[in-house]
């Protein structure tokens, strides 16, 4: 794997990248944080949940994570408003993306891996005009996380919450140029 020194980059998911992603789905430290273990998919519901947004027939757009040629973490972005289930209901700015990520492998937790990520998810969609502010939500005991936005931008505003329980809301505005 190349050294923690190099670039993240990020390019759009496709359905060969299902499997890997479903791996990843079911790994403790990631099922930890994202849906828990009553949500660890099979391969046909990670199937079933990521091939339409690889599709782009949802609008929740996918990414893989890439240091060098390795794949090391999923990201996806999604527009906030009218997003559904719950979710962002009271938002009317249509230009505020939503972010989630995780990095594949428990060993790159902690080197500033995550920080760079979410850096390379920031900067991809401000270089979209149209987005107006990037949001997060963070569990308030995933520490871990929030340090991480926290040093790619975000700020906290305040704890709220969502259909999957209690959150720390933070936002990143769009740079000033």
């Amino acid at each position: 794997m190349t050294s923690a020194s190099s670039t993240v980059t990020l390019r759009l998911m496709n359905e060969d990248d299902i499997p890997m992603l479903h791996d990843w789905l079911n790994r403790p430290h990631i099922v930890e944080w994202w849906g828990g273990e009553e949500r660890r998919p099979t391969l046909a519901e990670a199937r079933g949940l990521y091939l339409p947004r690889v599709m782009a027939e949802e609008r929740v757009t996918p990414y893989i994570a890439m240091l060098g040629e390795d794949p090391i973490g999923y990201a996806q972005s999604y527009v906030a408003l009218g997003s559904g289930g719950g979710w962002w209901e009271e938002e009317t700015d249509p230009g505020v993306r939503g972010i989630d990520q995780s990095l594949a492998d428990p060993a790159l937790l902690g080197k500033g891996l995550g920080t760079k990520l979410v850096t390379a998810l920031v900067e991809l969609l401000f270089s979209d005009p149209e987005v107006t502010r990037i949001q997060t939500d963070p569990a308030p005991d995933n520490r871990r996380a929030i340090r991480c936005y926290e040093k790619a931008g975000f700020r906290q505003i305040k704890t709220i919450v969502t259909p999957d329980g209690p959150a720390v809301y933070m936002l990143h505005d769009r740079p000033v140029r």
